[in-house]
């Protein structure tokens, strides 16, 4: 049976005993079942379930043999270019705020600012690279091009520290004309140059971090039976490719600074995003494709707009004729399979509300199909779980300058070996390589007796454990910088800041560090895998962009709370120094970390709520099937 069924409330006989004289529950459920096409019902049955779409070649069109396109082969040259992409990113993040403090001379504070707002505007940006994707480009031409900007904004990065025209005079500026700020400023025009160039890598690296996960994902057959495994091995895989980059930027890049200079630095992260791509279009014929599906932008607006006109509709009228959704088993969006019908948001089920005056071709501003309207719902559904990981970009944030200021007061040594402080950040790194390595050996059987589920936590569970983490990781903060101010005052080092105490080892830091890493691997790789899974099919893009965008606003979040902390707590008139002061051994870190935790446990509790509401896709479909087989017969 291949004709349309969307039926009339009118149609649907009610019966005391489905009902439990409860007519707008009944009503509730009516609206739910009665808008898809019968064919596509099969799922009731057992022989078929609708999701996903038939993935194209790079030209569009479908790919007669799936078995020579895509899976592992695949995903292994994306892994390249995204590893690259983050050696680029946090060796930017680790390197840049040095290099305008040492070489730009800038203070260190407003160094610091400013590649916090670099950071955060890269990621919050993620969104238009999302959207680029998911309604014009495609998802492998949004990272060509992207890619190619970002390699030169790197190459402009290069040559701006190799080229002495591009940067102050260094003559007669030693360590403490820096601390004293008399040592030459850069021109404005040199600052200029500086931060277009940054601003274009930072651009070119929002366009990339919204698609290169999903376009890894979609390599995936949805249809296979080993496909939630697969998809779940693959973010893993994905988040340690990630790491990797990490890891490469916080050591050989240092080093390579260290001793051949900043220019070298810089220029290697070019050279290894030129590679990344070359290795990126070599891949080009294995990948598979999914078709953009024009601009979500519209179809969102549209959504709003036709629920707005038909705002005094009842969903119970003579002249409703039912939920509106074309025939057959595809939806009106290119690239989108259809989407169940819930009962979420039921104000926006009045842009899908098909009245006898919309017979005809109606306008899409007017009258929305039941894909297009929960499409919108999703996106709202996922903003809150999104949400709750701002926190944990928050605390990374911080680490990123913090705990490198504590480390300079702190013997760096290991046995004969003095490690830059700008390395410490490594260990977190080094933390989520090894849980990843033993995430499936160890973790997964442990979690799996515990929990009952099949892959040992479910994404959600995932990300709460991270977050739960992540308060471990800043109370411990807390703790030891009490201890290192104490230590710091006791022995006679309060005014001596930058100097190292030889007694009191940064390894200590390695606590905080090792715990903000596991958080980092359960928050943020559940996290992208739920976005993936969650999102609509011609949304994914824009889906992973809200992690991106939640790290872009935790780094602005760091930056906000900066500075009303420094305003609140700190007096200048009255010598008080705030908690954020250059003196760390004068300023009290602890009392801002213990803050953090404060504001970590809120957002645990806002997201334990948040995930307990939350229902999963593919339980909302199965709903749907127990309330048709549940419902009343209907005469057609």
């Amino acid at each position: 049976m291949g004709t349309r069924e969307i039926k009339t409330p009118e149609d649907v006989p009610e019966t005391s005993t489905s009902l439990g004289g409860n007519s707008d529950s009944f009503r509730r459920k009516k609206l739910g079942i009665y808008f898809t096409e019968s064919d596509d019902r099969r799922a009731i049955s057992g022989g078929y379930t609708t999701g996903g779409t038939t993935p194209v070649n790079i030209r569009g069109k479908p790919i007669s043999e799936l078995s020579k396109t895509g899976g592992w082969i695949a995903a292994f040259f994306i892994f390249g270019n995204e590893m690259a992409e983050r050696m680029a990113y946090f060796g930017l993040s680790v390197n840049m705020v040095a290099f305008m403090f040492y070489i730009m001379h800038r203070p260190f504070s407003s160094s610091a600012n400013a590649v916090n707002i670099f950071l955060g505007i890269s990621q919050a940006s993620s969104v238009l690279g999302g959207f680029l994707a998911d309604a014009y480009l495609g998802r492998y031409w949004t990272i060509a091009i992207f890619s190619t900007i970002y390699l030169a904004g790197l190459t402009g990065i290069t040559l701006c520290a190799s080229m002495s025209i591009f940067v102050p005079n260094q003559d007669e500026c030693d360590q403490i004309s820096l601390l004293l700020g008399s040592c030459e400023h850069a021109k404005p025009w040199q600052m200029a140059y500086l931060y277009t160039v940054l601003y274009v890598a930072g651009f070119g690296a929002a366009g990339i971090r919204p698609c290169v996960s999903s376009f890894g994902a979609d390599q995936f057959d949805e249809r296979s039976r080993d496909y939630k495994s697969h998809l779940e091995r693959f973010f893993n895989l994905f988040y340690l490719s990630v790491t990797i980059g990490a890891i490469i930027a916080f050591t050989v890049v240092v080093y390579i600074q260290m001793k051949r200079g900043w220019g070298s630095a810089f220029g290697s992260l070019a050279i290894a995003m030129g590679v990344s791509n070359v290795v990126f279009f070599v891949g080009t014929s294995l990948y598979r494709h999914r078709l953009p599906g024009g601009s979500p932008l519209t179809r969102i607006v549209q959504v709003l707009v036709a629920a707005f006109r038909k705002r005094n509709a009842p969903f119970s009228s003579s002249e409703l004729v039912g939920l509106y959704e074309v025939p057959g088993k595809r939806s009106a969006i290119k690239g989108s399979a259809k989407i169940v019908h819930t009962n979420d948001f039921r104000c926006l089920d009045k842009a899908a509300l098909q009245l006898k005056e919309d017979d005809g071709e109606p306008s899409p501003w007017r009258l929305c199909t039941v894909t297009q309207v929960e499409e919108v719902k999703i996106l709202i559904k996922l903003i809150p779980i999104s949400a709750c990981t701002i926190m944990l970009s928050l605390i990374l944030t911080e680490y990123l300058t913090l705990s490198v200021q504590q480390a300079y007061t702190l013997n760096t040594h290991m046995g004969r070996l003095k490690l830059p402080v700008t390395c410490m950040p490594v260990f977190p790194g080094i933390s989520i390589f090894l849980l990843l390595s033993l995430y499936y050996s160890v973790f997964v059987p442990f979690s799996r007796r515990i929990t009952g589920h099949p892959h040992g936590a479910s994404q959600l569970q995932r990300v709460g454990i991270g977050l739960a983490v992540s308060i471990l990781s800043v109370a411990w903060a807390g703790v030891f910088e009490n201890y290192r101010r104490h230590y710091a005052i006791k022995h006679g080092y309060e005014a001596v800041f930058l100097t190292a105490m030889q007694n009191l080892s940064a390894y200590w830091l390695l606590i905080q560090y090792c715990l903000i890493g596991i958080a980092e691997v359960f928050c943020i790789v559940g996290l992208l895998e739920f976005l993936y899974e969650e999102a609509p099919d011609a949304m994914r893009s824009i889906g992973s962009a809200y992690a991106a965008l939640a790290g872009g606003l935790g780094c602005f979040a760091a930056t906000i709370l900066n500075s009303i902390v420094k305003s609140l707590t700190g007096n200048p008139k009255e010598g008080r120094p705030s908690w954020l002061s250059q003196n760390i051994n004068t300023g009290r870190f602890d009392y801002l970390y213990w803050l953090l935790t404060i504001l970590s446990l809120l957002n645990f509790i806002t997201f334990l709520y948040c995930a307990r509401r939350y229902k999963y896709r593919q339980e909302q479909r199965e709903q749907v099937v127990t309330d048709k087989l549940g419902a009343p017969s209907v005469n057609s």
